[in-house]
């Protein structure tokens, strides 16, 4: 599993001891993983070391029968290019990733720190934190109604669709506490600012966070309970609520009849991995298979609009929604080089299936390894902030080039920070 992505691994190895992410690290470590150190070890600590090898672009590795150590360091201070992303095997676009997500944050800080002038009270950060509120509650849908969608899914939880229905109630209930929440706590702000109630913590840092078009609850000493009762994102205050309204809609259309997606907006729900593991339970009980000899496999298609799709996937489901960081799909479905700029192309529908595991498949803490040449076992999160948002391990047609895919910190992400 790879812990940072492109732009992270460039920033970080780039700036070894400026800002480091020590959690990513200790994350790595703690999952016991060691591919992306052991990748470079195979490709540079090798025979060619001593033969020309090109450790970067016009920087090839001297003969040690014709230098002494000072030589050595004269030509490394002399030769070795300037630092860019394919001195470390990286794209370019992880230094156009890296320069973009600084810039945003630089910016971000500076607005962060300079709303201090009026207070919540002010007439201008009134004004914008009321437009906020307005915009938010005529949007706001209704909570699901769960006593009628029990007794709608009840006859239905003994078919061979039962765990989806149980993955879409579970669904709708997490949904119904976020919705919940959100119209608790705009209408005590309202009130407070109207003065019927008394300004609290939780009122000043949603306020706060409606005027900076942040997600409230994502600063860490927020008193909100927004993010806590929603899902991982980096996205702004409104493009969240705008994904928010997606997901409802998802979920409304799913629960009408509770006729399973034949393709799954898999970012869309709050725990992608227990509708994979659905997606296991029905192919046990169709195959009579035991769930817990059982794993799962993708494959890329060539569909690109899901609404196409006119079957169910065979032994498992079809998922969409999802983007690839640091490489994009061929046709055939196989990994290729990314565009430049082009930072986060969307993958086509994914077929997930779930397959009996083998005898030569290898169990890790992320999942089972097929230790393919061919295949890059790549790691899907759920954001670009990867690390604690990891989600599942795909399996994806590598070209035989795997150490090439791990240098380049190639993933899955669920969702984009826009």
């Amino acid at each position: 599993m790879i812990t940072l992505s492109c732009s992270s691994w460039y920033s970080k190895i780039g700036s070894f001891s400026n800002n480091f992410n020590w959690y990513y690290f200790s994350f790595s470590l703690h999952l016991r993983d060691r591919r992306t150190c052991n990748t470079y070890l195979q490709v540079y600590q090798q025979e060619g070391l001593f033969n020309s090898l090109e450790l970067a672009p016009g920087f090839k590795s001297p003969s040690p029968n014709e230098m002494d150590y000072d030589a050595y360091i004269k030509y490394a201070e002399s030769s070795m290019p300037p630092e860019s992303p394919l001195l470390f095997g990286l794209h370019p676009n992880a230094e156009i990733g890296y320069l973009t997500n600084s810039t945003e944050k630089l910016f971000f800080d500076i607005l962060a720190m300079g709303g201090g002038g009026d207070g919540v009270g002010g007439n201008d950060t009134s004004n914008a934190v009321r437009d906020v509120m307005t915009s938010i509650q005529e949007r706001l849908p209704d909570e699901f109604e769960m006593v009628t969608l029990t007794l709608k899914a009840k006859p239905l939880l003994d078919g061979p669709s039962g765990p989806y229905i149980v993955v879409a109630l579970q669904e709708c209930g997490r949904m119904n506490a976020l919705l919940s929440e959100i119209r608790t706590s705009i209408s005590d702000l309202d009130k407070g600012l109207k003065g019927q109630l008394n300004m609290s913590q939780a009122m000043e840092d949603l306020a706060t966070a409606f005027v900076l078009n942040q997600w409230p609850g994502r600063n860490p000493f927020s008193k909100c309970m927004w993010e806590k009762l929603a899902w991982s994102s980096q996205k702004n205050l409104m493009s969240q609520f705008e994904d928010m309204l997606l997901r409802v809609e998802q979920l409304v259309k799913w629960t009408e009849k509770f006729e399973t997606p034949k393709s799954i907006w898999l970012p869309g729900l709050f725990n992608p991995n227990s509708y994979l593991t659905a997606a296991q339970q029905v192919t046990a009980r169709s195959t009579g298979l035991p769930l817990d000899q059982m794993t799962i496999e993708t494959h890329i298609t060539s569909i690109t609009d899901p609404s196409s799709i006119t079957n169910y996937a065979e032994d498992g489901t079809y998922i969409h929604g999802l983007f690839v960081e640091g490489a994009k799909f061929e046709e055939d479905g196989s990994l290729c080089d990314s565009k430049l700029k082009e930072l986060m192309p969307r993958a086509p529908v994914i077929h997930v299936k779930s397959v009996p595991i083998q005898p030569n498949f290898e169990a890790s803490p992320v999942g089972y390894l097929r230790n393919d040449p061919n295949i890059y076992e790549c790691p899907v999160y759920t954001t670009s902030f990867r690390g604690p948002t990891f989600v599942f391990l795909a399996t994806l047609q590598s070209g035989g080039q795997n150490s090439k895919w791990v240098q380049r910190g190639v993933a899955l992400l669920l969702q984009d920070d826009n």
